[in-house]
C-alpha cells in the first residue's frame, strides 16, 4: 500500500472515530434535556461511526498496512436546539463524504484498486448517512419551536433501529 494512501486511511479512521465522539456528545446533550429519542438516534449514529472506523482498521491490517491512531479532538459540549444539532450532524456527514471522495481519488492516483473497492461501500454508505441526517433536518425545520411537534419527533426518532447490513 502506498504510504500516502496509508496515511489518508489513518486520517479517515480518526475522522470516523471523531464523528462518533461528536454524536456521543450530541446524545449527552439530548439526554440532559430529556430528549431521549434524539439521544437514541445519536447513540446509534455514534455506534455506526465506530463500526466504520473498525472497517477501515481491519482493512488496513488485511492489506499489511500500519494503523496509527491519532488524537481525537474534543467535541463541543453544546449544539443548540435539536434542529441546530441535526444541521451540525448533516454538515458533519457532508464533510465525511468529501473526505471519502478525496481518499477514493488518492487511491486511484496510486492505482490502488483494492482500496477503491473497499471504499465503494463507504461511498454508498455516505449517501444513506446524508439522507438520514437531511430527513431529520427537514422534519425538525417543519416542527419549528412547537413543543408538541418536537416531542412527537423525539418519540419518532427513538424508534430508529440499529443498522444490521454493515460489514
Amino acid at each position: 500500500m502506498h504510504p500516502d494512501v496509508q496515511a489518508a486511511l489513518n486520517d479517515q479512521i480518526c475522522m470516523e472515530l471523531s464523528s462518533g465522539y461528536v454524536y456521543l456528545a450530541m446524545a449527552a446533550q439530548f439526554e440532559a434535556e430529556s430528549y431521549e429519542g434524539f439521544a437514541h438516534w445519536m447513540r446509534l449514529q455514534a455506534g455506526e461511526e465506530q463500526e466504520h472506523a473498525m472497517k477501515l482498521f481491519d482493512y488496513m491490517n488485511r492489506r499489511g498496512g500500519r494503523v496509527v491512531l491519532q488524537a481525537i479532538p474534543c467535541p463541543p459540549e453544546e449544539f443548540g436546539a435539536p434542529l441546530d444539532a441535526f444541521r451540525n450532524a448533516l454538515e458533519h456527514e457532508e464533510a465525511v463524504t468529501a473526505s471519502i471522495h478525496r481518499l477514493y481519488a488518492l487511491a486511484g492516483e496510486h492505482d490502488d484498486i483494492a482500496t477503491q473497492r473497499e471504499l465503494d461501500w463507504f461511498v454508498t454508505e455516505q449517501v444513506e448517512e446524508e439522507e438520514n441526517a437531511g430527513r431529520a433536518v427537514d422534519l425538525l425545520a417543519r416542527a419549528g419551536d412547537d413543543p408538541a411537534s418536537l416531542l412527537f419527533l423525539d418519540r419518532e426518532f427513538g424508534s430508529r433501529a440499529p443498522e444490521h447490513e454493515h460489514g
